[in-house]
């Protein structure tokens, strides 16, 4: 029984009071009006209070506010409008690239240039920084834009009630107190305490998780029950599946639902990437190194005597040497290439640093409807007493599938018949609407309705021709009160009234005396269909009964069962669930096997949840599951009890959406890299807290814009192809990491032997700046391209506290450095004692530490395998840097300007052969380094 509208003298009488103050004493008036409206809106449960009550409580009647309070309301309390974050412009964006700790470094290493007048030194460093803010600005840029077209959620048409006239206006003039008007299609606009619906239902998934329609009442609800069980509220930003309704705004803007979760999610502090963790504990070892090594030398060299100025530019060189200047550039340029081949794979990602992000990534807490399932009811199953069951394949609304028996065998005739019997009641009985339009398929109405027709159309009825062929008599719409929906009709060229009904089992039992078996109608078994539709509900079904029969007599104005009492046949039961996306499975299992867990955080039913993620392998267990009331008992997040149950969670039903960012939050503190998938307002504060947000390319806007990166076509396995590329990115910024650190160790080696035997410096410091961040920086850009290694997703994620370096990565750049080192220096010195000019033999040095690197590029491609067993076709782009980088550095010992910058002059062929062979040595040192290491670890590839 619905409450009614309060009488609009009631009304009147209502709003005669705070007319009559203002009157007396205006500024008073709205002082003290909108101070008690600002304290209801924050403290009251509007949907445990009777209608009378609530609009005295807001000043209001059921004829709506006059346009006069509307004005001081709208001044008092702002637009209907969330809070909402401008999207970064271009020099927010530039600034960004420069927070980066290897930037710094290089900051800091081009001032000292300046200040010791060595203008080329400066000159290459700054250029290098400007180049890696350029890359990183065009990305970063393009990705905002991709997701600046977002639009904000409550940017809406609304029908209101002022003054006793109804009339259609911006949501955004909506203020608390305004009576709402809604009907099937609308988007809610404010949140709305209901006081009249009629078949009215409601899509809130996009703030409870909840895949079905929730059917709405002007019931009077108990308090302190969580948002999805209001059930006579609307809250904003969902939207109506059916029927019409009326209600008074309580809260608009940051005040709603909506709002509170737009604000939690600017006040939650988001995790940092894990790539950005993992370069600044990187660029503080290198700093710390390179001061250490550059004391250690300083004071080796006042020892011997050497003076304090030339000491200085030992160190400023050392410093050159030892920092990898090419890094950020060849990391900016990986990140790059990864997130272009994301948006192919359709991930578009909004800041650099989360390209990686996904790759490292140790647990992935998805949402389930929207993110695992296709968020649209679809018939599953199909019951035909007494105990036959059939099952229906294809997934969503589009009516692509058909139906077999358990055994998969088609079904024979006699119960083909039986089926389309049943399908053709479900039929008429239906206010949903599915049909084809320009290649698409449209529908409109509940979502159980539209799955019953897209059923029946597997079944081979075609619904508009079905209708048709009857006379629609009377009509009893579905209420949540009633649980069941009936139509009334005639057959064509037939005086005969029928009924169809569907709806819930205990609703439309008692009116069945008959079911329809195989062998015809006979006796009903409530007992046995029962057990059956138990069985089903036990497995996440949602389960309808279908029934039909004929009515003696005509339909008077009481058109409900109770009234009528026809004597129904049973036909049969369909079991709906909102399916998993057809790629899913796949995607799940390729996660297990990249040793990455996958658990489910949800707002819906318990036994929907546990069904799907039973279905999927994420748990089979119900001790891994836990609802948001069990959450709720295990007291303050901060307690370890809290932190230590979580861990052996693997599904959670019915939370909320602050439960959803603790559960992350949690998970973070415990030390894992967390991505969070979402697509509803309600998964917005989780997706900000986590390490990686990753938003549905269909969902909300409040979750777009708070992620890392965009799904654009829904799938889980976009996600699944985002880690991989994440991974791919990963392996190739710690080849190019490996690539340049190796190189600069070698050159640190070659300067500290050279001082320890009073050698001279082996290399000026705009020779070690071309090495490093023009030969070398090409290589490395380069090799940024490399196509990623097989295995790729079966390796488990990197240990969270691992940083770039691990001990293989240590090794290898022990040895790559040391050899090269040890070998130029083994050149240096015999130059120097063969009695080669200085300055040529410094020549004839960089030359071979030139193709000393030409060569090692070739041994970074890959940490497992062999050189030659890397294909050429990974990447061509890095044969052609090899070349282009021998080249530049050819032409510049030919050019007179380049001569004079670098003090570098042409040598022979037979010279530049010599070292060439001399250079090759670090392809032998490292194919031996690898074959004792891959016959030491039997799995891996080489």
């Amino acid at each position: 029984m619905f409450l009614s509208d309060p009488d609009v003298s009631e009304g009147k009488e209502n709003k005669q009071g705070p007319e009559e103050k203002g009157k007396n004493n205006p500024s008073q008036e709205k002082h003290s009006e909108t101070e008690i409206l600002e304290s209801h809106s924050k403290t009251t449960s509007w949907y445990s209070l009777e209608n009378e009550v609530i609009f005295k409580k807001l000043a209001t009647s059921s004829r709506g506010l006059d346009p006069e309070e509307v004005a001081i309301r709208l001044k008092e309390y702002g637009r209907n409008t969330l809070p909402s974050k401008k999207p970064p412009g271009i020099a927010e964006i530039v600034i960004h690239q420069f927070k980066s700790p290897l930037i710094y470094i290089l900051l800091i290493a081009g001032v000292i240039s300046l200040l010791l007048d060595d203008i080329k030194g400066a000159a290459f460093i700054f250029l290098v920084v400007i180049i890696n803010a350029v890359i990183g600005t065009i990305q970063e840029w393009k990705a905002e834009q991709s997701a600046s077209q977002l639009q904000t959620i409550l940017k809406i048409m609304s029908r209101v009630r002022r003054g006793g006239t109804e009339s259609q206006i911006s949501a955004e003039e909506l203020v608390p107190g305004d009576i709402v008007l809604l009907e099937s299609g609308n988007r809610v606009p404010a949140d709305i305490r209901i006081f009249r619906a009629t078949n009215l239902t409601i899509d809130e998934s996009l703030l409870t998780g909840e895949s079905e329609a929730v059917q709405k009442t002007a019931d009077i609800m108990r308090e302190d029950i969580p948002v999805s069980d209001r059930r006579n509220m609307a809250y904003a930003g969902s939207t109506v599946i059916t029927g019409r309704g009326c209600g008074v705004v309580t809260a608009t803007g940051s005040r709603t639902e909506v709002g509170m979760i737009a604000r939690a999610v600017t006040e939650t502090v988001s995790a940092k990437p894990p790539l950005l963790i993992r370069m600044e504990e990187f660029a503080q070892k290198i700093g710390i190194i390179v001061i250490a090594a550059s004391a250690v030398m300083s004071a080796v060299a006042l020892s011997q005597g050497t003076a304090p100025i030339e000491v200085f530019f030992l160190a400023v060189a050392l410093v050159v040497s030892a920092i990898p200047e090419g890094l950020p550039v060849g990391v900016t340029v990986a990140l790059s290439i990864a997130s272009t081949r994301m948006a192919k794979r359709n991930v578009i990602v909004r800041r650099l640093s989360a390209v990686e992000s996904l790759g490292s990534c140790t647990t992935i807490a998805t949402d389930k409807t929207g993110t695992l399932t296709v968020n649209q009811q679809t018939a599953r199953k199909v019951l035909l007493p007494p105990e036959n069951y059939f099952e229906v394949s294809g997934e969503g609304y589009v009516p692509s599938g058909e139906i077999k028996e358990e055994k998969g065998s088609t079904p024979e005739t006699k119960d083909m018949e039986r089926l389309q019997k049943f399908a053709r009641a479900a039929v008429i009985c239906n206010e949903g609407t599915l049909y084809q339009e320009e290649g698409k398929w449209v529908h409109h109405g509940d979502a159980i309705d539209v799955a019953f027709l897209s059923l029946a159309s597997k079944i081979s009825i075609n619904p508009k021709e079905a209708k048709k062929e009857v006379k629609i008599v009377a009509e009893v719409p579905f209420e949540s009160e009633r649980m069941y929906a009936a139509v009334y009709y005639k057959e064509d060229k037939s005086d005969h009234i029928r009924v169809a009904v569907k709806g819930a089992m205990e609703a439309v039992l008692p009116y069945c005396r008959k079911m329809y078996t195989a062998g015809g109608e006979v006796p009903i078994d409530p007992d046995s269909l029962n057990r059956e539709l138990n069985s089903l509900m036990e497995k996440g079904y949602r389960a309808l009964v279908v029934a039909e029969g004929p009515v003696q007599g005509e339909i008077g104005k009481e058109a409900e069962l109770e009234y009528v009492k026809p004597e129904l046949t049973f036909l049969g039961i369909a079991a709906f669930i909102d399916p998993l996306r057809p790629d899913v499975n796949e995607a799940v299992r390729t996660c297990k096997k990249a040793g990455i867990d996958v658990i489910m955080i949800t707002g819906d039913h318990p036994k929907t949840a546990f069904a799907i993620a039973g279905e999927l392998g994420i748990t089979d267990s119900r001790e891994e599951m836990l609802t948001g009331r069990e959450i709720e008992d295990l007291g303050d997040p901060e307690l370890p009890t809290f932190m230590t149950t979580l861990e052996k969670i693997r599904v959670f039903a019915r939370v909320t959406p602050v439960q959803k960012m603790q559960i992350v939050d949690a998970l973070v503190r415990r030390g894992h890299f967390v991505a969070v998938t979402g697509d509803g307002v309600n998964d917005a504060p989780a997706l900000r807290r986590a390490n990686i947000g990753v938003a549905m390319g269909s969902g909300t806007d409040v979750a777009k814009d708070t992620s890392s990166m965009i799904v654009t076509d829904d799938t889980f396995s976009s996600i699944v192809a985002g880690v991989e590329e994440g991974r791919v990115a990963y392996d190739n910024i710690r080849k190019v990491t490996l690539l340049l650190i190796s190189t600069g160790l070698s050159e640190v080696i070659l300067f500290i032997l050279a001082l320890l035997v009073g050698l001279p410096i082996p290399l000026l410091a705009v020779q070690l700046l071309w090495l490093n961040l023009v030969t070398n920086g090409i290589q490395g850009v380069a090799l940024a391209f490399e196509a990623g290694e097989p295995g790729v997703m079966y390796r488990k994620p990197r240990e969270p506290e691992e940083g770039i370096f691990n001990n293989l990565m240590i090794k290898e750049t022990l040895v790559s450095g040391a050899t090269i080192g040890l070998i130029a220096f083994a050149v240096w010195m015999w130059l120097l004692g063969e009695g080669y000019e200085e300055n040529w033999a410094r020549n004839l040095l960089l030359l071979l530490m030139v193709l000393f690197e030409n060569f090692h590029v070739f041994n970074c491609r890959s940490e497992y395998r062999s050189a030659f067993r890397v294909p050429i076709r990974n990447n061509y782009f890095l044969v052609i840097g090899v070349v282009m980088m021998q080249a530049l550095h050819i032409l510049a010992m030919q050019v007179p300007f380049m001569q004079g910058l670098l003090s570098i002059s042409p040598v022979t062929f037979q010279s530049w052969f010599s070292f060439f062979v001399i250079a090759a040595t670090i392809i032998v040192v490292m194919e031996i380094f690898k074959k004792i290491r891959a016959a030491r670890d039997k799995d891996i590839v080489t």
